[in-house]
């Protein structure tokens, strides 16, 4: 991902919402969200195997983005995109499994990585000097650490808050994805430095990003509501950054089930996830 919101504990109605948009070379191959033989939904890049974004059957949800830092960019360290699939395969709760993969992230190039469920959510990043757990609240991370406040940030993040505040609009995701579509560039004198040309620092600075070799790929809502039903939908997008197709999910959380004294503890099966163009 190359931006990410997430609201925790901070709706009404849905106890996480993510919205993202994967930024990425075009002629990078990669498929859409789908449910892989490891146990949990996510798009593929078809290079390295990897993903930007993955939810599991239980609820646990992790997303990656790059840290863009050129001049320390190595182009033989291992991909950044194993990291989502190795947290989603954990058996380990979040609040372990990230801190140990950040810590042993070193010889990967820059990146976040944030995880958690519908109770807890942590950030890491191998250019932090520490974890975080993070208390409910509104978040926002692009290309450089948590809540970093580059312009494409702050705006999103603004209309992301204001989204959550009307919960009386809570099944309409249009708005997610209108302010995902933002091409909005910032002026030169609010850019970051981050070592690229000026204008690949301009292009950049929109929420959306419509170029012929680079742009946004896919936009991606999560929602995960009171009753632990997940709600995911992604929408794809061509060079030209018109839309290319949707894919949907819906599906359950498994509940705890009570146990009478003595007797082993087990989980209802959670429903199909559902798939449509």
């Amino acid at each position: 991902m190359c931006l990410a919101l997430i609201a925790f504990g901070a709706h009404p109605r849905y106890r996480v919402v993510i919205a993202a948009n994967r930024d990425e070379f075009h002629a990078r191959p990669a498929a859409p969200a789908a449910w892989w033989d490891e146990g949990f939904l996510a798009g593929r890049d078809l290079k390295e195997g990897g993903t930007w974004l993955g939810i599991d059957r239980r609820g646990r949800f992790a997303l990656l983005t790059n840290v863009r830092e050129p001049s320390r960019h190595d182009p033989g360290a291992p991909s950044r995109g194993v990291l989502v699939p190795r947290l989603l395969g954990d058996d380990a709760a979040p609040s372990a499994t990230l801190p140990a993969l950040v810590a042993a992230g070193r010889r990967h190039n820059g990146f976040n990585l944030v995880a958690g469920d519908a109770s807890e959510l942590h950030w890491g990043s191998n250019r932090a000097a520490s974890t975080a757990t993070l208390p409910p609240g509104i978040y926002g991370v692009s290309n450089h650490l948590l809540d970093t406040p580059w312009p494409k940030v702050e705006r999103a993040r603004t209309a992301f808050a204001r989204w959550c505040g009307d919960a009386g609009h809570a099944d309409d995701l249009a708005p997610l994805f209108a302010l995902l579509r933002d091409t909005e560039r910032a002026p030169d004198e609010a850019l970051p430095a981050t070592g690229v040309t000026l204008e690949w620092e301009r292009m950049l600075s929109a929420p959306f990003i419509a170029s012929p070799a680079y742009g946004t790929r896919c936009s991606t809502v999560v929602t995960i509501d009171q009753d632990d039903q997940v709600h995911l939908v992604e929408r794809n997008f061509d060079p030209a950054g018109n839309a290319a197709g949707d894919v949907e999910f819906r599906f359950a959380v498994p509940k705890k089930v009570q146990c009478p004294p003595g007797r082993p503890k087990g989980t209802v099966r959670p429903l199909g996830g559902q798939r449509t163009k």
